[in-house]
Parts: structure tokens; C-alpha cells; sequence
């Protein structure tokens, strides 16, 4: 398939530079496979779309400071380091920016309490690095770190917390998980006291989500990996739920590829982690979930590839054309979609 097939036209004023002033007073677009049918709502009355017996599964990965703005030793040139993940020990998977001049053996200093090392370079341009600091990790880089927000996003941020989910728990996540920032505390307890299942499992965010997709054939496009947990208690809960024939329905994207990375042809999910670099595209066929819930995606990225794998390039197509017709907002802090 083409790369040009996942294109769609954006004016750009539809991406949304700030969150709803309320979480879950976002938008929501409701879209039926089996009729073909496209309805609007508006996200606080997803409780009334589900069933009682329904299971979520949400990625409670968490945002960490991920950018560091720092300076060369040797020439004092300013550097940005953009983590990625964690390799091991104080080594770390990272994007630097200027990226030509970052050589091997390079120091970079981040004040007084941080350095780091240039060790290697990686298969995507990247580098590994090696942390060097005297005190606690999570507090120097809470510190010195910065929430990164998606570059197509230019306005400030007031709260970084609007960039973090209400369930978010394990750190280690270079961007948030979107779908899930239109839940409230008080909606997860509403769908509980409904009788739909919560599940959670994680999967850190980095470049394999977001990374751009060059080839003008899909298929040549190679996903960098991820790492994700799912524990034995809530995989025991998953399968069995969808051996009675309850709909398991994920949250975002990340969630859709850790079930669709661990589970067995038969929708059995086993416990698992591990990296995954799953690339999900029309032709999949999907092994455990039902439905889904997403934002609305950057044309000829992998995650409108993603969703038009498992509702139809066409009919996603049509949806994004209508959504532009009806002005909703696009991105990390736009609108939702519900697809079942």
C-alpha cells in the first residue's frame, strides 16, 4: 500500500494547541463498522455507548521530563538531549539536536548537577548516552527536565499535568498516550459503577509511535520497538473476559499494540514483557480486541494506518473528512473517536 492512500487534507487552525477546558467535555466521534454509520456525542456520555461486562484497557505509562536542554563542555553550544528510554543502568536511548555534531565521546552539561557522555550511535540517528549526577535520578531530572509536547503544538502548557493521564503510574514515556486524557476519575467510576471492566497494562511511548513514515511503500517502513508489561492478574482478567464474549476495548494506540503484540491467535493473553515494534496496517487481522478509543491522527502516520487496519481505510477516511467538515479538534489535546 501507498503511503499517499493514508493522506488527508488539515487546515491547520483544527489542531488543537490547548486541552478542553474539561477533560471529558472533549468531542466524540461514535463510529459503527458493521453499519458503516458515523454519529457525534460528546465524550462524558461514552458510559451510555457501553456495556455492562465491557473491559478497557487503558497504558498507565507515564510522561516523564524527557527533554534536557544543556551545553556543550568543550565549545558551550546549546544542546537539546530528548530521552527515549532506558537501556540500563544510566544509559539511555536519546534524539540530540544539533544531531550532526553529536560526536562520540562528547560531553554535555545540564548546570551544575548533571552531565552526560556520548556513547554510541543508533540504527535511527539517535544516540546513546550515559548519565553521570550525584544524588537521586528522579529528582534531578524533575528538576532540570521538560514535559515534551508534541512540535506541533506551540502554545505553553499551564498545567503539565493535562499532559499526563488520571491513571498514569509507571514512568518512562516520552509522550503521553492521548486517548486516555479524556477520562476523569469520576468517569472511571461511573463506568466501574456501571459494571465495565478496567484494566490496565503499559506500554512507554517513544520513537516507534511518532516516528514519520519516509517509504512511499508502507510495507518497507520499520517500526523502532517499545518496551511494554501486561501482569499475569490482568491477563487472566483480559482472557477471561473474552472467552465469555465480552468486548475488550483499548484505549489509544499504545494499548492496541501491547494486546495485539502479546496475545495468542485464540485471544488468549498471556503475561508478558518485553519490546515490540508491531506494525499494524490494512490486512491485520486482530487477535483480541473489539474496539476502539482514539484521537484523530496525523495523515500518513502509522497510527491512521493503525485504525484504518481495523475499520476500514475508506470509512476512517470518510470519518476524518466529516471531522474536518464538523471543525473538531485534531491531535493530542483534540477530539476522541469510539470505534466498535
Amino acid at each position: 500500500m501507498l503511503l499517499t492512500d493514508f493522506d488527508y487534507d488539515l487546515p491547520e487552525e483544527l489542531i488543537a494547541q490547548t486541552p478542553a477546558e474539561k477533560r471529558d467535555h472533549s468531542r466524540l466521534m461514535v463510529l459503527n463498522r458493521q453499519e458503516q454509520s458515523i454519529g457525534h456525542e460528546h465524550f462524558f456520555n461514552i458510559k451510555s455507548l457501553l456495556k455492562p461486562g465491557d473491559t478497557l484497557v487503558f497504558n498507565n505509562t507515564r510522561v516523564i521530563p524527557a527533554r534536557l536542554i544543556g551545553h556543550r563542555a568543550e565549545t558551550g553550544g546549546k544542546v537539546e538531549v530528548f530521552l527515549l528510554r532506558r537501556l540500563n543502568g544510566n544509559r539511555w536511548e536519546t534524539l540530540v539536536k544539533p544531531g550532526k555534531k553529536a560526536r562520540i565521546g562528547d560531553c554535555i552539561k545540564f548546570g551544575d548537577e548533571l552531565t552526560c557522555t556520548i556513547k554510541e550511535h543508533t540504527d535511527f540517528g539517535g544516540r546513546v548516552v550515559e548519565f553521570f549526577y550525584k544524588g537521586i535520578w528522579e529528582e534531578i531530572l524533575d528538576r532540570l527536565g521538560q514535559t515534551p509536547l508534541p512540535p506541533y503544538i506551540h502554545e505553553k502548557l499551564k498545567d503539565k499535568e493535562r499532559y499526563q493521564t488520571v491513571y498514569a503510574k509507571e514512568n518512562g514515556s516520552a509522550a503521553a498516550p492521548t486517548a486516555g486524557l479524556h477520562f476523569t476519575k469520576e468517569l472511571l467510576q461511573e463506568l466501574k459503577d456501571r459494571g465495565v471492566n478496567l484494566e490496565f497494562i503499559t506500554l512507554h511511548v517513544g520513537l516507534g509511535t511518532f516516528r514519520p513514515v519516509n517509504e512511499k511503500n508502507i510495507e518497507d517502513h520499520v517500526m523502532h520497538t517499545e518496551y511494554f508489561h501486561i501482569d499475569e492478574q490482568t491477563a487472566q482478567r483480559i482472557t477471561a473476559a473474552k472467552k465469555r464474549g465480552s468486548r475488550i476495548i483499548a484505549v489509544g494506540t499504545t494499548s492496541i499494540r501491547t494486546l495485539e503484540s502479546a496475545a495468542f491467535e485464540d485471544g488468549t493473553l498471556p503475561a508478558k514483557s518485553g519490546e515490540t515494534g508491531i506494525f499494524i496496517y490494512p490486512g491485520y487481522k486482530f487477535k483480541i480486541v473489539d474496539g476502539i478509543i482514539t484521537n484523530f491522527h496525523l495523515p500518513k502516520s502509522t497510527l491512521i494506518m493503525l485504525i484504518s487496519a481495523f475499520a476500514g481505510r475508506e470509512f476512517v477516511l470518510k470519518a476524518y473528512n466529516i471531522a474536518v467538515q464538523e471543525r473538531y479538534r485534531f491531535f493530542s489535546f483534540g477530539d476522541a473517536m469510539l470505534i466498535l
